[in-house]
């Protein structure tokens, strides 16, 4: 596997209101200690959609250099964050022009769907 650094932006589980943000945060937990045994570099970016989030993911891109961004299932998914989801690509492309953009299906597959456009 390639030493390239991935860089993962999805929802803040804790952030969200009216749900058990726990079974999420293991599932993140899980996600991260796949990287981390696989020897792939991953720097994680939970935003609050209530919070800067657009701050956030400008800061998350620009801290290192990533060659590829994993965007999650929970920016993507819920129609009502579908003008999030716009801004966060489009970030991407502005401030990680050079990084492949990957969308996982769970917080456990973000090394996966990393994978696919790593060494590329």
């Amino acid at each position: 596997m390639t030493a390239a650094r991935v860089l993962v932006i999805g929802l803040d589980p804790a952030a969200l209101d009216g749900w058990d943000p726990e079974p999420v945060q293991a599932a993140i937990a899980r996600g991260r200690a796949r990287f981390e045994e696989q020897g792939v570099a991953a720097d994680w970016c939970l935003v609050a959609p209530g919070g800067d989030p657009d701050k956030a993911v400008v800061e998350a891109l620009t801290r290192e250099e990533h060659a590829c961004v994993v965007i999650g299932g929970g920016l993507r998914k819920d129609e009502a964050l579908l003008e999030l989801f716009e801004r966060v690509v489009n970030l991407v492309r502005r401030h990680a022009p050079g990084a492949a953009i990957a969308f996982n299906t769970t917080p456990e597959d973000c090394l996966d769907a990393a994978r696919r456009w790593l060494g590329r």
